[in-house]
């Protein structure tokens, strides 16, 4: 539909006319997300409360417009992205942080609140919010909820989902909702909660989320392990999860990986270097510093080069400096790349490794690979230039094998990025279609007139 005259108007007094336009330029700024692909809008509408979302809404389902929600556009498979036009409803107005309460170890956050300002926040209370997604930085609360976030600490601690207690939502009819609950138990009815998390902004509009705090670790000790071959590497995962202590981090970068950004690590690396593990422990103070001793050993064991225990938050940050930098950086490799972020059984690792060699050596393109070794979240970005129609079809070959290759060994086509626009063709080989048909079903009663975030996760 055309959003001229009366429409347009409206949503111009729904949120005030500074925060609705169609200029293109602007349009063209919420066309896409960190995928590349772009679709433009016809609108773009930033609402600052529950209320204006509940009326966008309503007035979407009475003139049968689309609407897309967006955070910050940092998701990795086009679940914020316009692919049939509409309104794009950005959420970055709505970014307070309403309350932390420290004796029953919750917060309530609104979903433009960027992530590292609630760790920022809940840290100085000497609380802690585990989920840590590598784009912390810029990502929001929301596009967290949508496509159910992880990061390096989930080994540990958990994903998005874990932390959810209660949402208040409004459906695409326009009706605010309330779901889960403020306490550490609740089994009353359908868990809804868990339903919206990991939806991608196709159920309903997140306005208000209830979140669960941990106490804050008394101590992180950081240790960098240094390998001749990813395949020792990947086996020294498994031995740490199976021998020692659970670290709240294992982190894995290929030699490829490495190359990229030992330039953010001032410390001399050992020769012949062809792999890396970011290894993060926390805990009390003394049982930290054992358990380091602990892995320590059991990396040499496994035949580690060298183990590195970081000697200060310093020498820490710099690790991660290095492994947060690393998406930016593959573009030194090649103009585009397609990233997955694949999951398999952790004792399935070393097998993973070996496939992706052979994807390389087959098609002749890089592979880079990183990623949550400690939970089998690998992530394989396969590198390209998009002007060359032959590498472009082999990019894609080199995907469906991929992906036919950790389904084969047990594993999923998406740990944390979601479906949206790059994997609906994929879902089919991962779940079959009667389960499907029930997520339709489910998207139906949610959403019948299908107008919130239309053309993700199902092909039509």
């Amino acid at each position: 539909m055309s959003f001229s005259g009366s429409v347009y108007k409206t949503l111009q007094k729904i949120s005030g006319k500074s925060n609705v336009t169609r200029k293109k330029e602007e349009l063209l700024c919420y066309s896409y997300d960190a995928t590349g692909n772009s679709f433009l809008p016809e609108v773009i509408i930033f609402p600052g409360s529950e209320n204006e979302v509940s009326q966008i809404l309503n007035l979407a389902s009475k003139q049968n417009f689309i609407v897309v929600p967006r955070g910050a556009g940092s998701g990795m498979t086009g679940g914020a992205v316009p692919v049939n036009g509409g309104l794009v409803m950005v959420t970055s107005r709505m970014n307070k942080i309403l309350e932390i309460n420290e004796n029953n170890f919750i917060a309530k956050v609104q979903p433009g609140v960027i992530v590292a300002d609630l760790h920022k926040k809940v840290e100085e209370k000497n609380l802690f919010y585990p989920p840590d997604p590598a784009s912390s930085s810029i990502c929001t609360i929301g596009g967290n909820i949508a496509e159910c976030a992880g990061g390096p600490r989930a080994v540990k601690y958990g994903v998005t989902r874990d932390y959810v207690l209660g949402l208040k939502a409004v459906l695409p009819s326009g009706k605010i909702i309330q779901t889960g609950v403020k306490t550490a138990k609740g089994v009353a009815g359908y868990d809804l909660t868990r339903l919206i998390v990991g939806s991608e902004g196709t159920l309903a509009i997140v306005t208000e989320i209830t979140l669960k705090l941990l106490a804050k670790p008394a101590a992180i000790k950081t240790l960098a392990v240094f390998f001749d071959s990813m395949q020792k590497a990947a086996r020294t995962v498994s031995g740490i999860m199976r021998e020692t202590v659970i670290p709240r981090c294992v982190e894995y970068l290929d030699k490829a990986s490495i190359d990229l950004v030992k330039d953010y690590i001032s410390f001399d690396l050992p020769d012949n270097i062809k792999a890396l593990l970011i290894i993060e422990l926390d805990g009390y103070k003394t049982q930290v510093e054992k358990d380091a001793l602990d892995i320590q050993k059991l990396c040499f064991s496994y035949n580690a080069l060298e183990v590195l225990i970081a000697e200060d938050k310093t020498q820490s940050q710099e690790l991660w400096n290095a492994r947060k930098a690393l998406s930016p950086a593959l573009y030194k490799i090649a103009n585009n790349k397609i990233n997955e972020d694949i999951v398999v059984p952790v004792d399935k690792i070393p097998d993973m490794v070996q496939i992706t060699k052979e994807i390389q050596k087959t098609y002749g393109l890089k592979v880079v690979s990183f990623g949550h070794a400690g939970d089998g979240n690998i992530h394989c970005n396969i590198m390209y230039n998009k002007a060359d129609e032959s590498e472009v079809k082999k990019a894609n070959k080199a995907v469906d094998k991929l992906f036919q290759a950790t389904l084969d060994l047990g594993g999923t086509i998406t740990g944390e990025h979601g479906v949206g626009i790059t994997k609906m063709k994929y879902l089919p080989k991962e779940i079959g279609a009667t389960q499907i048909e029930l997520m339709r079903g489910i998207k139906k009663v949610f959403d019948p007139l299908n107008i919130l975030n239309p053309g993700k996760i199902f092909i039509s």
